[in-house]
């Protein structure tokens, strides 16, 4: 099954070099379940020449809003739509949550409450899920066609289901430790306050679930499809 990974931000290049691009960190989430992947830099205008030319889609995260005015953007949220009235499977993550839910109707902020950053303890319908978080924005309003599937007390539409077309989640799976770590040094200073930062740090020797939800992202691109 070929995946293809829309590319919208990147790994700081102070990171990059020893753990990889967003798309590297998507392969290694996702290694061992039979796909293979596809990149397209969308963040730099280049995007699929159609809905079909992957098997499923995978947006990854970014540093920017999705409320942001970027040229990228309206032809991504056109691709999004376009991707959801063909039946193309599609997951989102972080950035990709979010943007998929603007396209779909939805609306995203800055939340006023602050950042999630680092192990994050989330409900997945009764059962809870520990992911790491990096965020500020969050899907203030779920579109009319996605249901909640992940929850928490700071962010009530933490993962939605969009029937069998689409799943999102707004934490990572794909950053390990060291690179959450990484990202505290390099764009965490004066952005996310040195509270949070402190209080993320201690909890970095956490275990993650991102195995397990790795192999809820693998189910849902194979799950059978009329």
């Amino acid at each position: 099954m070929l995946i293809g990974i829309l590319q919208t931000g990147v790994s700081p290049e102070q990171l990059s070099g020893e753990m990889g691009d967003y798309p590297d960190m998507f392969e290694r989430l996702l290694e061992g379940h039979g796909f293979t992947f596809q990149t397209f830099r969308v963040l730099d205008g280049v995007f699929p020449p159609d809905v079909q030319a992957c098997d499923g889609w995978l947006i990854t995260g970014s540093k920017f809003g999705a409320y942001e005015d970027h040229a990228w953007i309206p032809p991504l949220e056109d691709f999004i739509r376009a991707s959801f009235a063909a039946h193309v499977p599609m997951v989102g993550i972080c950035f990709g949550h979010q943007i998929i839910a603007q396209a779909m109707g939805g609306r995203v902020e800055k939340f006023t409450k602050g950042w999630a950053v680092g192990p994050t303890e989330y409900d997945f319908g009764g059962k809870t899920v520990r992911l790491n978080a990096w965020h500020q924005d969050q899907v203030i309003e779920k579109p009319a066609a996605a249901q909640v599937a992940g929850r928490n007390a700071f962010c009530a539409n933490a993962a939605l289901v969009y029937d069998d077309r689409v799943f999102t989640v707004q934490a990572h799976p794909e950053f390990r430790p060291a690179f959450v770590d990484g990202l505290m040094k390099t764009r965490g200073k004066g952005l996310v306050p040195d509270a949070l930062l402190k209080a993320a740090t201690a909890k970095l020797d956490t275990p993650l679930d991102s195995d397990s939800m790795a192999g809820q992202i693998a189910a849902f691109f194979k799950q059978p499809r009329g």
